[in-house]
């Protein structure tokens, strides 16, 4: 099948030019996530093939297939593409006309999606009439698709063997080599992100040794701006930001990530290591400080994603989060749009639901935010270094110590009145660790409450009862101590109360349920249960959650107390003085002088807390579980439990044995790493050549499914994956394998051969011409104005930034530093098609137009950087020919044609006044230049 797939590829092009434009992968995305599900649930009951069966089909008019919704019913067309205003749809689910659907107006985020939906052109993938879909996927049927075949291809195969067979097919052949000149700056580019240098251009053409391209290449990876280019392509896949939008909100640690990112392409460590540390970097042994360091950073990846942090529906909010996971790792790893099957079984690739909620249920079993009003990205302190973990340890004690004295001179202050009198307790008069309901986290319709005492601090929570399930609380303790803890629950005890509430304490032995009988009051002073006792480490690992699911009658919560076993857990005993029911007023006055300057003193201390680095990260749920499907994609609308899992069409067993008391996270991730995958390398090894061709040989980078396209080089893309295996899943060495190609250094120049025989250069007769991206505009204009701040790492966000809105963009860093704020991307990233932040992105748009020229020639910042090159050129004492000629090579990367010197000159020595100033105007105009945005 490999000898024949260049005809398939040459003689459908007509047909696929013939046929309507493709919606992007994008636009059907939103489609299948934000319209299609309100569709299914307000809209279908009326207009759709059954109610058309049934006979209640309303106003002639069905919503189940485009041609239907392009027509409409009785009242005319219901939807204009790319004109919301003037679409009766939203017309009627405005309620300015027809008002649907009839039981109830949408919300206007709805409408919203609708109008955003219809504006971008209504991409709709149903086709034709609607009929009865078959009873589920057939999964065998579907790995006969090639993406999910085992890999083929040959070890013994060259790129340049495997891309002449085709060529000679087609009765093509290779263009020839290009000039050096061209080469080296592609080369720069491709590897680095940055031109060469004019000295570096000509020591490269003036090497005529035979490995002198080989020589280059290893340079180019061998530099550390190989890893801030690449990194920069992988960040894109991952939809990296440093904010999130509505509020815009600052992801301040996020750098962390895209730092490690960076530093993993230059250290080249192995692709399938790569992809477990970013899903489950926090569940892989690390054999040193480092080590642990790295992986646990990897896993902000899945704390990424943009998401609606206010939704005050937080199981939904839960749910979409989990849904950008997995569809992220679908795109990112598999080339898989598996987040199509949230609400049905996948329409075009073998992905059945059950299998979305399989892998959900892993997701599930991750905690990603911290749920309040508005939900919060969790930041954890960063395993510290020993010196640092030693003064940690010093705080820590030396504020438990105050800590001590003031909970006695409180105890004696307080003595006389017993806790099972009173109405409040502090947390601070009990011994021992207590965290209270308010610095838990806590999720569902909680209620707060004063009505029953005593309580700790100020009030307890109650769940009123309903609605099942809905309610959780988790209760994270720092402990200084590893060891043996007594664990005591505070709560509210009466009649009514649960009588069977199920606690859940996580310890380093095992997770134990104990069920404790709230209508009982608590046995200890009347404040606190006894859970037993467990061992807990310092690393504050282990927790205590409540849940209502399961429960009848109400539950309450107040707080969790944890005593280590062996030290004096006990309230203080205080005698009692003079009087029965209070101190003397002497004694009282001089024991709240100590407090007062014991607090003060306390206060202070907290002040000098050492600072601890954070990072932004994801953490295991306390309670691991498996999950419902959602009909329709509805969360409150369940159905069968599905074990977690993974996908089966690319799956070599349906049997997945996943841990009972983790998510399952790493087990996934070494799933998707595992070298039977068919899609894991093939994906990988498609985006490098994506990213040194401009085109993939499977040109949908992120689709490899049945919509997606077909490999043109299947063999190539075979062998290229083996041997990526092979040599442990080296990209550094792929990349080095195609720069030393004859396909990769062949001329990009056209010939009408070529041109009529294969358009699209498919075959690859020729290299591409590319035009350069966002960043190495940038970066160009910067190193080539002597601008170009080398600095690496680190957060160039200014210090008080509260959100990302109207955020002015300033540095001289490359541009993989600069903050990526998903409303305020910075205007030379706009011009020339930034990626999208909130979607992966695998291929940017490549547009070239009129736009990007006026910026180039407006834009202040273009013209500070002009200035600043034309200042660095008169530094060297030459003609001024010589100095035009050097500039060309500067800007360009080449000399100047004979007609540029003439007209460039001529330009510069027309008129009077400031002659600087033509100058900066020539530098500018190469700067607006197709060579100078282009690579050849």
């Amino acid at each position: 099948m490999f000898r024949v797939v260049f005809s398939f590829i040459l003689c459908t092009s007509s047909v696929f030019a013939a046929e309507p434009a493709r919606f992007s992968d994008r636009d059907l995305d939103f489609f299948e996530k934000k319209i299609r599900p309100v569709l299914i649930k307000h809209c279908y009951k009326c207009h759709s093939q059954s109610s058309f069966d049934a006979g209640k089909l309303k106003g002639g008019f069905r919503v189940d297939f485009r041609s239907a919704l392009l027509k409409g019913g009785d009242s005319g067309a219901s939807i204009v593409p790319g004109k919301a205003a003037e679409s009766l749809l939203i017309e009627a689910l405005k309620y300015e006309s027809l008002e649907m659907p009839p039981s109830g107006k949408l919300p206007d985020s709805v409408i919203a999606d609708f109008e955003k939906w219809i504006n971008a052109g209504a991409a709709d993938p149903r086709t034709g009439d609607v009929t009865k879909p078959a009873d589920g996927i057939d999964i065998e049927q579907g790995r006969k698709h090639w993406a999910y075949q085992p890999l083929g291809g040959s070890q013994d195969a060259t790129i340049d063997s495997l891309v002449e067979e085709l060529l000679q097919q087609a009765g093509l052949k290779m263009s020839e080599p290009a000039d050096k000149t061209t080469l080296v700056r592609r080369l720069y580019f491709d590897l680095i992100g940055l031109p060469p240098t004019a000295e570096q251009i000509d020591a490269f053409v003036k090497d005529d040794s035979l490995d002198a391209v080989e020589k280059l290449v290893d340079e180019l990876l061998a530099n550390k701006a190989y890893g801030e280019r690449w990194g920069r392509h992988w960040l894109d896949v991952v939809r990296y930001a440093d904010s999130i939008t509505l509020r815009g909100f600052v992801l301040p640690e996020a750098w962390r990530y895209r730092d490690y990112v960076i530093s993993t392409f230059n250290e080249d460590r192995p692709f399938a290591d790569f992809i477990v540390e970013q899903i489950a970097g926090d569940l892989i042994r690390a054999e040193s400080l480092a080590e642990r360091r790295r992986n646990q950073i990897a896993t902000g990846f899945l704390a990424l994603g943009n998401t609606n942090l206010e939704d005050q529906d937080k199981a939904n909010l839960r749910m979409d989060v989990v849904d950008e996971q997995l569809d992220t790792i679908g795109r990112a790893f598999l080339a898989l749009t598996i987040g199509c099957a949230r609400c049905h079984d996948h329409k075009f690739d073998p992905i059945p639901t059950r299998d979305y909620y399989a892998m959900a249920g892993i997701l599930r079993s991750t905690k990603t935010l911290n749920h309040s009003n508005v939900s919060k990205w969790i930041e954890m302190p960063l395993p510290a270094e020993p010196e640092l973990q030693g003064r940690l340890d010093q705080y820590k004690s030396d504020v438990q110590k105050l800590e001590a004295k003031i909970n006695g001179l409180k105890g004696k202050l307080n003595a006389d009145a017993p806790k099972s009198k009173r109405t409040s307790i502090a947390v601070s008069e009990f011994r021992g660790v207590v965290v209270d309901n308010e610095a838990a986290e806590v999720t569902g319709p909680w209620q707060k409450s004063t009505f029953s005492k005593p309580y700790v601090a100020k009030g307890y929570l109650h769940d009123s009862g309903q609605p099942k399930g809905a309610c959780r609380i988790v209760f994270r303790p720092e402990l200084r101590k590893e060891g043996e803890y007594e664990v005591r629950m505070a709560y509210s005890g009466s009649r009514g109360r649960c009588s069977k509430v199920p606690v859940v304490v996580n310890s380093i032995d095992a997770e134990k349920t104990v069920f404790v009988d709230e209508q009982k009051r608590p046995t200890i002073d009347g404040v606190w249960y006894s859970l037993g006792r467990f061992r807990f480490d310092k690393d504050n690992t282990g927790t205590v959650s409540i849940s209502n699911k399961g429960t009848t009658g109400i539950v309450t919560i107040d707080a969790i107390q944890f005593l280590l076993v062996g030290e004096a857990n006990e309230p203080p005993k205080v005698e009692k003085i003079k009087s029965k029911d209070m101190l003397s007023a002497k004694e009282k006055k001089a024991l709240t002088a100590d407090l007062k300057a014991l607090t003060k003193e306390l206060g202070e201390l907290r002040k000098k807390r050492p600072a601890e680095a954070k990072f932004l990260t994801i953490q295991e749920e306390s309670e691991i579980e498996d999950t419902q499907v959602h009909i329709r994609g509805n969360v409150h609308n369940l159905g069968d439990t599905v074990p977690r899992g993974f996908l089966q069409v690319a799956s070599t067993s349906a049997k997945f044995d996943l841990p009972k008391q983790q998510s399952g996270r790493r087990e996934f991730g070494q799933w998707i790493a595992r070298v039977d995958n068919p899609l894991t390398a093939r994906v990988i090894v498609n985006r490098v050549w994506h990213w040194m061709f401009g085109s993939g040989l499977v040109r949908t980078t992120d689709n490899f499914g049945t919509a997606g396209e077909v490999p043109s080089h299947p063999e190539l893309l075979d062998t290229l994956a083996q041997r990526f295996i092979a040599k442990n899943w080296s990209v550094k060495q792929l990349v080095r394998e195609i720069a030393l190609s004859r396909a990769y250094q062949q001329s990009s120049v056209s010939n009408v051969l070529g041109e009529k025989t294969d358009p699209d250069n498919r075959l690859l007769w020729r290299m591409n011409r590319r035009r350069l991206d966002a960043e190495c505009v940038l970066d160009s204009m910067l190193l080539i104005s002597g601008q170009l701040d080398h600095t690496t790492g680190g957060s160039i966000i200014r210090k008080g930034t509260g959100n990302d809105y109207n955020y002015q963009h300033e540095s001289n860093r490359r541009g993989v530093y600069w903050p990526v704020f998903r409303n305020s991307i910075p205007d030379i990233f706009d011009a020339f098609d930034f990626a999208n932040p909130s979607f992966t992105t695998g291929k940017r748009n490549a547009s070239s137009v009129a736009p990007q020229a006026l910026f180039m020639m407006n834009n202040p910042f273009v013209f500070k950087q002009a200035s600043a090159t034309v200042d660095r050129l008169f530094e060297t004492k030459m003609s001024d020919e010589q100095r035009m000629r050097h500039a060309f090579r500067v800007v360009l990367g080449r000399s100047p044609h004979r007609p540029e010197i003439e007209a460039a000159m001529k330009f510069v020595q027309s008129g009077n006044g400031d002659d600087r100033q033509r100058w900066t105007q020539v530098v500018q105009s190469l700067m607006a230049s197709l060579d100078f945005r282009f690579v050849y």
